[in-house]
């Protein structure tokens, strides 16, 4: 019963009082009325006209008379405008309830703002939280897949009504044993729809062994997207443009300059003035020495000291004198030294091309070596265009992408790495014809992350007893 209505400035006060001759005890039902005690309770109840509502509700604590409760007093509720432990009415409970569910968190704080109904976003959570499950019922069509908890370490597994689209459990693990306890409590499933991990394999076996297992769309394209990247990865080598060819003429002078070399005879590394001083002075050393002359005086004539003398003397070939020495050392380049700064200077940058070049002409080093010389004149020549060659995952996607879907610059660049690698095109056109099969030219599109469903890097295993009917991939 209303007894008195206030306007304020902002608000808007009722006063009532609950007028009900008994109340039924929530515990065991039975009625009572036998009154015990009151008290106040302050609602909050939805705006009206832009002002907060606050309902001043006097309630009465009745005494339970069943003698096996456990209750002794209980207070009683208004039905449609109180309910347990509430401080708001019902229906602005109600009206929050559905702002949680369809905004929550801090959105719906800010619509409950408009609505002069002021929530919090953990209040939003709670309600939500607060929210008897929706019934559910055993779906003909079950989907079946795994989410990630804590990527990488804790996954569980959601199960899904393929018919209606919507969720219907979810279950703490991807263990098969889990899932067939719940298919065996849950019978009536038909078809299951999942991917070919061993685990749902087993667990749907075990718990429904007359359904028909099957894989869905995505997941049977995402198995060939895998195959399409360990096919591009073996074939890597063609992502990259060729080189361009080095002028026919100049490499066919800078040769006849390298063939010069070798045929004059020159050992390997004795263009360094470091080697040739060396070299002479151990060849005046040991030709003084087999004239007869004394180390003392072959040191007075040389102008070297006694030790050097000696050092020479001992030592059977001059390489040995040069032998770990990291200062002055000959470079295995040196012979090479006027052919790679006159190729250079011909626009020829391309260690690797170099390296080709003078190992004809015998060159017996690495590439690195060749690499380390060029450094220096790179930091001072003109720099080149560096035109990074598409990576396996990128070509992957161009490849099992609908080519409508491709802008015009990357359908260029995979028309070109399929000119260059026959097998590739082969693979290119293999997917075309799977994607016109599977959805009759209605494309899955392309699947551009690496590793399987529910995580990086994992990929399920094949049906290891081959009982899985001829949809299951």
């Amino acid at each position: 019963m209303i007894e008195d209505v206030e306007f304020g400035e902002g608000h808007v006060r009722v006063a009532a009082r609950a007028v009900a001759s008994q109340a039924v005890c929530p515990q065991c039902g039975e009625a009572s009325g036998r009154v015990h005690s009151g008290y106040e309770r302050r609602l909050a109840d939805a705006a009206v006209g832009g002002r907060p509502v606050v309902i001043q509700l006097r309630v009465r604590r009745f005494r339970c008379t069943g003698r096996s409760c456990p209750k002794t007093t209980f207070a009683e509720q208004v039905t449609g405008l109180t309910f347990r432990h509430g401080r708001r009415s019902a229906r602005l409970h109600a009206v929050l309830q559905v702002v949680a569910l369809m905004l929550a968190g801090r959105a719906g704080t800010r619509l409950a703002s408009v609505l002069d109904a002021a929530a919090s976003r953990s209040t939003l959570l709670w309600l939500i939280r607060a929210m008897p499950d929706p019934p559910t019922t055993t779906p003909r069509v079950l989907g079946v897949d795994d989410f990630a908890l804590r990527r990488g370490h804790v996954y569980g597994t959601v199960l899904i009504d393929i018919e209606t689209r919507r969720p219907i459990d979810l279950l703490p693990d991807r263990e098969a044993a889990t899932l067939a306890r719940w298919l065996a409590e849950h019978p009536g499933v038909e078809i299951i729809c999942r991917d070919r991990a061993t685990a749902y394999a087993e667990g749907a076996r075990a718990g429904a062994p007359d359904a028909t297992h099957v894989a869905d769309r995505w997941h049977v394209w995402h198995n060939l997207v895998e195959a399409v990247e360990r096919c591009v990865t073996r074939h890597a080598a063609h992502l990259r443009e060729p080189e361009p060819p080095p002028a026919p003429e100049a490499s066919a002078a800078a040769l006849a300059e390298l063939e010069k070399i070798a045929a004059a005879g020159r050992p390997a590394g004795t263009a360094h003035r470091y080697a040739d001083r060396t070299r002479e002075r151990h060849g005046a050393v040991h030709a003084l020495i087999g004239q007869g002359r004394p180390q003392r005086a072959i040191a007075r004539e040389l102008g070297l000291s006694r030790n050097t003398v000696r050092r020479f003397a001992r030592a059977t070939t001059w390489q040995e004198l040069v032998t770990g020495k990291w200062q002055g050392l000959p470079s295995i380049l040196d012979d090479f030294k006027p052919y790679l700064h006159q190729r250079w200077n011909e626009g020829c940058t391309a260690a690797a091309t170099l390296f080709e070049e003078i190992t004809a002409a015998g060159y017996r080093g690495g590439l690195t070596v060749l690499r380390d010389y060029l450094r220096p004149l790179r930091s001072g020549a003109p720099p080149r265009e560096k035109v990074r060659p598409p990576s396996v995952r990128e070509v992957t996607g161009w490849i099992t992408r609908h080519p409508d879907s491709l802008a015009p610059e990357k359908t260029l660049k995979l028309k070109a790495i399929l000119a260059r690698c026959p097998d590739l095109d082969a693979t290119a056109g293999h997917v075309h014809a799977f994607a016109e099969m599977m959805g009759s030219g209605q494309w899955p599109g392309g699947v551009e992350c690496s590793g399987a469903s529910g995580g990086p890097g994992r990929t399920s295993p094949p049906c290891p007893t081959n009982e899985c009917s001829a949809a299951c991939p």
